[in-house]
């Protein structure tokens, strides 16, 4: 089955850094976080050490395109165009419908897709805390409209 790299993340690791990391170790190709396209939630996964499971697949711009596939991780890696990912028909739900929202950020602009991240300053902690959202507007963010 064809699948977009990932794995778990670290305690206190950010999400972005979790796939940078990941897509590095699987593949050796150094990319910069650009958004989170969707997430996954399932319970009761064997795997999952008796916790629900998240899944979060962030958007990621690459910085090399040479693959160096790790074989302790993967069988296989390639570059692979969206619609032929499509067509492959060997691949999971998540990865056809995750190529599916990328073809369609790709046509209609990421803005219809993407949750970028903004960092805000935590109340209670003095800390910051990271929100991901839709990107608004600039007129919406200043005068209140819809």
């Amino acid at each position: 089955m064809w699948k977009f790299p990932g794995g778990l993340s670290e305690p206190g690791e950010d999400i972005g850094d979790t796939a940078v990391r990941e897509v590095f170790e699987e593949t050796g190709i150094k990319s910069e976080f650009r958004s989170l396209l969707s997430i996954r939630q399932q319970h009761s996964l064997p795997t999952a050490f008796g916790k629900s499971d998240m899944y979060i697949i962030c958007r990621l711009q690459p910085h090399s395109f040479t693959i160096n596939c790790c074989p302790q991780e993967c069988l296989r890696c390639e570059w692979m165009d969206l619609v032929d990912l499509l067509r492959a028909g060997n691949t999971t739900p998540v990865t056809s419908r995750v190529a599916r929202l990328l073809l369609y950020g790709h046509r209609a602009g990421f803005d219809k897709v993407d949750l970028t991240v903004e960092e805000l300053p935590a109340a209670s902690t003095g800390l910051l805390y990271k929100l991901y959202h839709r990107e608004l507007p600039e007129k919406c963010a200043v005068t209140g409209a819809h």
